[in-house]
């Protein structure tokens, strides 16, 4: 046992520092990215904003949304092969490089994987998922991807660490995904104790991404959009959002009425919710490691991606950054023990 004494910090532990700006308005930032990846080799370009592969979230309707919007999203991995065939036949070309196929690492995972790859060439993403990215069977597995998929760029995940990025680029990964406990409906921190700051993992895996040619996604923890510009300003390639893609029209969940309002539900995919949906319940041998909420029933994404890509626009003009790949180099972050004023919240 050992303790590491420096300290580790959040989103909430930190604000950007203004600096001198000669941009006129927000409507001058760039906010796309283009990015070649370590071994697929594939070039993209997008806004690097990514929704969740949670069913509640990482729906095929969210795709079609954020598509327009140059955005991502991470397709939740239980849809079945047909529902896949049947949306793909009705959808563009232009979608596929916006979304990602998700997969775990179960024989049966990868079937499914290979069906869907089978049938939808065109896919240039695949989303390897897991909560615990430091077993070595998930690394075999990453390998086992990348050599099945040479041409596809492989995103594997969630790691907290230096040392497991670079392991996983190493394997065979373009992009490793990065959080541990940070999301709003993940409960690892409280059951395990396990866990890790969001914005100094984020720093810290994407020294170690960058340094060997690869990206990472920051996944988890941002509640406000002044929390993805943060996350932006730490180094993250991508962010991926859960809880505030929730409750839309694009979402899934089921739709409640509760004392006259409506909510949608919304739940993390370790949740009991989650397991009783997809595999049966909670196994003997582990506990829930996510909880069930019910969301305000928000209408239309379209009006919370506005508000997301006018907050990190607005980021970019208080520091001075014409493009979103200016904004790291541009962030410098300030301790505070205070955010926002909440006295009329």
């Amino acid at each position: 046992m050992r303790i590491e004494q420096d300290l580790k910090l959040g989103f909430s532990d930190v604000l950007i520092r203004p600096k001198r700006s000669t941009l006129k308005s927000r409507a001058e930032v760039k906010l796309e990215r283009n990015y070649k990846f370590l071994h697929s080799n594939h070039q993209w370009s997008g806004v690097p904003i990514i929704a969740a592969n949670m069913d509640t979230v990482g729906t095929f309707a969210m795709a079609e949304a954020l598509a327009r919007h140059n955005m991502v999203c991470a397709i939740h991995k239980h849809y079945s092969v047909a529902e896949w065939k049947n949306w793909l036949k009705q959808s563009d070309e232009s979608i596929y490089p916006r979304i990602m196929v998700s997969t775990g690492t179960s024989d049966d995972d990868m079937k499914k994987l290979q069906s869907i790859v089978s049938a939808a060439p065109l896919l240039k993403f695949i989303c390897i998922d897991v909560a615990n990215g430091y077993a070595e069977a998930f690394v075999d597995f990453v390998t086992r991807v990348r050599e099945s998929y040479p041409l596809m760029t492989i995103i594997a995940g969630n790691v907290v660490t230096g040392e497991m990025v670079e392991e996983l680029l190493l394997a065979g990964a373009d992009v490793v995904k990065v959080g541990i406990g940070p999301g709003s409906v993940c409960t690892t921190r409280v059951k395990t104790g396990v866990g890790y700051p969001q914005l100094s993992a984020v720093i810290e895996c994407a020294d170690a991404a960058h340094g060997l040619g690869g990206r990472i996604i920051s996944d988890g923890g941002c509640v406000c959009p002044g929390d993805v510009a943060k996350s932006f300003g730490g180094g993250a390639d991508f962010v991926m959002l859960g809880g505030m893609f929730a409750g839309h029209d694009e979402s899934g969940g089921q739709l409640v009425d509760r004392d006259g309002q409506q909510y949608k539900l919304f739940y993390g995919m370790s949740s009991t919710t989650a397991m009783s949906k997809h595999v049966g319940g909670v196994a003997e041998y582990r506990a829930s490691e996510g909880k069930t909420v019910e969301v305000p029933y928000r209408g239309p994404v379209e009006e919370t991606v506005r508000d997301i890509l006018g907050g990190v626009r607005s980021t970019c003009t208080y520091v001075g950054a014409a493009e979103l790949r200016e904004l790291s180099k541009r962030t410098t972050f300030i301790r505070v023990k205070e955010q926002e004023n909440r006295t009329f919240t």
